[in-house]
C-alpha cells in the first residue's frame, strides 16, 4: 500500500494514514513525499519520506518522528490495534525528480532527463541552472568526441509540459561540500529508540 504526490493510486487505509499525517508534517514545515505501509509479519511497517528546500537533518527527522508516532497513537483504533513499526526518512539520490520542488531542491546537481514535446523526445543530460513557474533551464553537456576539444553545456529552458521525470546522476569528483551534501545523513532511515517502535497492540 502506498501513496505518494502526484500518484492518483491509493487504498483507504493509506489515505485515511495520509489524512493523519500530512496536516502533522505539513505544520512542522516539511512536505509528505511519500507515505508506505508494508505487512511484515503480524506487524506493519509504515515508512514516511519527508523533505523541505533546506534540507532535512537527522534532527529534523527525530522531530518528525516523534510527531507521527503522537498522531498514530492518538488514532490507535482507527490502525485496528495492529502493531506497527514507524520509519521516518528522507528521499534518497534516487528519487525521480517528478515536482517543481523537486527540481529547485536539485538546483546545481547532475541530471539525466526525458524531454520534449510528444513524439520528438530525447535524453538530455546536463546540470539544473534555473527553476522557475516556465520550467526548468539545464545546461546541456554536448556528447564528446575522442580527441576533440570539449565545448561548454549549452542551456536549455525545458517547459515543464515536455520535462520527463529526472534523475539525479552520481557524481565522484564533487567538491567536498557537495559531496556531503549527497550524502546527507538523514538519507537513512530513522527508527525511534527513545519509545516501543511495535505499536497499536499487544504483539
Amino acid at each position: 500500500m502506498s501513496t505518494s504526490h502526484g500518484t492518483q493510486r491509493t487504498d483507504p487505509a493509506t489515505a485515511r494514514l495520509t489524512g493523519w499525517i500530512q496536516p502533522v508534517v505539513g505544520a512542522a514545515g516539511y512536505d509528505l513525499e511519500e507515505l508506505t505501509v508494508t505487512p511484515a509479519g503480524r506487524r506493519s511497517v509504515v515508512r514516511v519520506v519527508v523533505d523541505r528546500d533546506e534540507g532535512v537533518t537527522l534532527d529534523d527527522i527525530a522531530e518528525v518522528s516523534r510527531a507521527v508516532s503522537d498522531v498514530l497513537d492518538q488514532n490507535d483504533d482507527g490502525m485496528g490495534r495492529t502493531p506497527y513499526v514507524l520509519e521516518v526518512t528522507s528521499p534518497g539520490v534516487d528519487r525521480p525528480l517528478t515536482e517543481q520542488r523537486h527540481w529547485r531542491r536539485n538546483t546545481g546537481r547532475l541530471v539525466s532527463v526525458v524531454a520534449g514535446p510528444a513524439g520528438r523526445t530525447e535524453q538530455l543530460t546536463g546540470r539544473v541552472t534555473a527553476v522557475d513557474d516556465a520550467g526548468v533551464t539545464i545546461a546541456v553537456e554536448a556528447p564528446g568526441k575522442p580527441g576533440a576539444k570539449t565545448r561548454p553545456p549549452t542551456p536549455r529552458t525545458v517547459p515543464w509540459a515536455e520535462l520527463g521525470a529526472g534523475r539525479v546522476q552520481v557524481e565522484f569528483g564533487r567538491a567536498a561540500a557537495d559531496e556531503d551534501h549527497a550524502e546527507d545523513p538523514a538519507d537513512d532511515d530513522f527508527e525511534q529508540d527513545d519509545a516501543p517502535q511495535a505499536r497499536g497492540g499487544a504483539q
